[in-house]
C-alpha cells in the first residue's frame, strides 16, 4: 500500500457473541425422543440444532424471510491479465438479467421463498446503464472497478474501509428490515483471481493450488490467472495480519462489502448460509477479524473452485451439497436453503416416542 497509509486499518466492531448452547443442547435432547433410531437423519439432525442455537429457541422455526444480497464489481486483473473466459462487459449486463429476474439466482429464490437484492459495489461503467430503471442498485457504489491486482493495489485503503462499512450497513438494513437468514451472493467477472489470491495467503497454500478455472477457462488462460494469483499472493503477503490492508491491496470493493456483511450478520446474531469461493474468501477474512463469528454460518455447497475447499477446511465448515457448482450469485447457498428447512421441519414437527405412543429402544 503506498496511499491512505494513515488511516486507521484494524476497525473497531462489536464483539461477536456466541449461538445459545443452551437451545443446542435443548435441540440435542429433542433429537433423542424423536420417532427414529438415534442419528437416523444424519446431517439433518446437525443443522437442527445449528437452526435452534442461532434462533435461540427449540424447536426452531422455519426460516420465513431468507434474503439474497448480491454484491457486484468488476476486477481489473480481468481486463489486464485476461483471467477471464467472459469480458468485463458482461458484469453490467448481469445486473440488468437480476433485475428482470432472468438469472439462476431468481429462479431459485422464487422456488424456495427468499428475494433478491442487488448492489453494485464497483461495475466498471457509467452508472446510467441501471440509474433510469433501479436507482437504488447504483446508490452505494463505491469507485468504478478495481485495480489490477497483479501489479497495483486493488483500492484505497479509505475505500476499503467505506466498502467494508456499506456491507455492515447493507446487512443492518436487510435485519432491519425482517431478514431472518441472509445469502451473500457475488457477480463481477474475474473475482475468482482476488478470491483465490485472499484463500491461498490466509490458508498457506501455494497460487497453483488455489486457482481453479472460474468461468470456465482453458489451459493458456489458467496460466496467466494463476501468474496473476501468485503476484497478487506476493503483493497480499505483507498485510496478512493486516485484514483492511489485506483487502485494500488484493480484493476489490465488493469483497470488501461483502466482508463487513457477513461479519456484521454475525455481530447482530443473524445466521447465514455462505456460497462459493467469493463468499467464502470473504468470510475467511472476516474470520480473522472474530473468529466467532463463524458459528453464525453454514457453508451452503463446496464448489468446483479449489480455493474453495481450501477456504472451507480453514474454518471448519462443512458443506451442506456438493453438486459440482461454479457459479456464485449465491445459488448455492439456494439450493441448500431447502436442506435446512427440512432439518428445522424434522425437529419441529415430529413426534416423540411418548406422543406417538412408539415404544422406544430402552423399552
Amino acid at each position: 500500500m503506498t496511499d491512505d497509509t494513515t488511516q486507521p486499518t484494524a476497525p473497531d466492531l462489536p464483539r461477536v457473541e456466541l449461538p445459545s448452547d443452551e437451545m443446542r443442547q435443548a435441540a440435542a435432547a429433542r433429537q433423542l425422543v424423536l420417532t427414529k433410531p438415534t442419528g437416523a437423519l444424519g446431517r439433518l439432525e446437525e443443522l437442527s440444532l445449528w437452526a435452534a442455537a442461532v434462533q435461540g429457541q427449540c424447536p426452531p422455526r422455519p426460516f420465513a424471510r431468507p434474503r439474497v444480497v448480491i454484491f457486484v464489481g468488476d476486477h481489473g486483473v480481468a481486463r489486464t491479465a485476461s483471467t477471464s473466459a467472459y469480458p468485463p462487459e458482461v458484469t453490467a449486463q448481469m445486473v440488468l438479467n437480476f433485475l428482470a429476474g432472468g438469472a439462476a439466482v431468481n429462479v431459485l429464490a422464487r422456488l424456495h421463498g427468499a428475494t433478491v437484492r442487488v448492489v453494485d459495489v464497483s461495475v466498471d461503467c457509467d452508472p446510467s446503464y441501471v440509474a433510469d430503471i433501479a436507482p437504488e442498485v447504483v446508490a452505494h457504489r463505491i469507485r468504478r472497478g478495481s485495480g489490477s491486482i497483479d501489479r497495483e493495489d486493488a483500492m484505497t485503503l479509505s475505500e476499503a474501509q467505506a466498502s467494508f462499512d456499506l456491507g455492515r450497513r447493507l446487512a443492518d438494513d436487510e435485519i432491519d428490515s425482517g431478514a431472518d437468514l441472509l445469502i451473500p451472493g457475488d457477480m463481477g467477472i474475474g473475482n475468482t483471481t482476488p478470491a483465490a489470491a485472499i484463500i491461498g495467503l490466509l490458508a498457506n497454500l501455494d497460487a497453483s493450488k488455489v486457482t481453479g478455472l472460474g468461468t470456465g477457462i482453458d489451459d493458456a488462460t489458467w496460466m496467466r490467472k494463476c501468474a496473476a494469483v501468485r503476484d497478487a499472493m506476493r503483493r497480499g503477503r505483507p498485510f496478512m495480519a493486516d485484514p483492511m490492508t489485506l483487502l485494500a491491496t488484493i480484493a476489490s470493493p465488493d469483497l470488501a462489502a461483502m466482508t463487513g456483511f457477513v461479519l456484521q450478520a454475525s455481530i447482530r446474531r443473524t445466521p447465514v448460509i455462505l456460497d462459493g469461493t467469493i463468499s467464502s474468501a470473504c468470510a475467511l477474512v472476516a474470520d480473522r477479524l472474530d473468529f466467532r463469528a463463524k458459528t453464525w454460518w453454514l457453508a451452503g455447497h463446496r464448489s468446483t473452485e479449489p480455493a474453495h475447499t481450501a477456504a472451507l477446511s480453514r474454518m471448519e465448515l462443512i458443506p451442506i451439497i456438493d453438486y459440482g457448482l461454479r457459479l456464485g450469485e449465491g445459488t448455492g447457498a439456494l439450493i441448500a436453503l431447502p436442506v435446512v428447512q427440512a432439518a428445522i421441519a424434522t425437529l419441529a414437527e415430529m413426534s416423540t416416542f411418548g406422543e406417538a405412543g412408539v415404544s422406544d429402544r430402552d423399552a
